[in-house]
């Protein structure tokens, strides 16, 4: 797998969803309410609420905000209550998908993702048809300009992060979804940057596509990203990054 196109998938995934502030906003909120009101309000003993906060803040979210989104968790102010569902399926070329929604209303939802993915080429599948070919992992993508390997690797290794890998114009740090915390603790406190930070779903295995079929699934990604009740869409697409700049313009 090429680690270029790698991340140029990622920054095209990201760009869509950053150019929509509103959408990103929404998002938060709706991640931040849901971890409040299954772990409770305080960030200090709920670690996915202080993961979603720290969302937020890197988001420049207003304070306040993220105040009122906790209070609806807990019950404190009135609020929708919402429900998860995570969809796996298949995409163009046989790429498989994990689409994580958070939503007031299973029925729109489920009408809504079923039809996005048919209409670009796609097919929903049971539930773990897919999953078994993914892990929950702990994400940095850190630019090479940032960090150099050694003090990099003593950095990882000593904060509990498993792997660094050399992707082209970045280093990649994959941890245990229980070190992340630690890892980008030590991050920030080496003033290190990352382009990516986050919790993810990394495949163990890509499915390279070319031409046509590659247009279509970054169709279907982006329509998919669109809908206003997905919270992350994770896949085993990859391309060639000369491909994909085609593609993608």
């Amino acid at each position: 797998m090429s680690g270029h196109s790698k991340w140029a998938t990622i920054k095209h995934k990201k760009g869509a969803l950053d150019a929509k502030r509103g959408k990103a906003f929404t998002r938060v909120i709706k991640e931040i309410t849901i971890a409040a009101r299954q772990g409770g309000g305080d960030p200090d003993s709920n670690p996915r609420l202080r993961t979603a906060v720290a969302a937020a803040k890197a988001e420049n979210m207003p304070a306040d905000n993220i105040k009122r989104a906790i209070q609806r968790g807990t019950g404190e102010l009135p609020g929708t209550t919402y429900e998860e569902i995570t969809f796996e399926g298949y995409g163009p070329g046989g790429v498989a998908l994990i689409v994580d929604v958070t939503t007031d209303n299973r029925n729109r939802t489920v009408s809504e993702i079923r039809h996005t993915f048919a209409k670009n080429g796609g097919n929903l599948g049971e539930p773990n048809s897919v999953r078994f070919m993914f892990s929950k992992k702990g994400l940095f993508v850190i630019p090479k300009s940032a960090a150099d390997e050694e003090k990099l690797m003593d950095l990882v290794l000593e904060a509990g992060g498993d792997d660094l890998n050399d992707e082209g114009e970045n280093w990649e740090i994959l941890t245990e979804p229980s070190a992340y915390e630690a890892v980008a603790s030590a991050l920030k406190v080496a003033g290190i940057e990352a382009a990516v930070s986050e919790v993810t779903m990394i495949a163990s295995t890509y499915t390279k596509l070319e031409g046509s079929v590659a247009g279509q699934m970054i169709r279907l990604l982006e329509a998919l990203e669109d809908q206003d009740d997905v919270q992350n869409v994770y896949s085993n697409f990859d391309m060639d990054a000369n491909q994909y700049e085609e593609v993608a313009g």
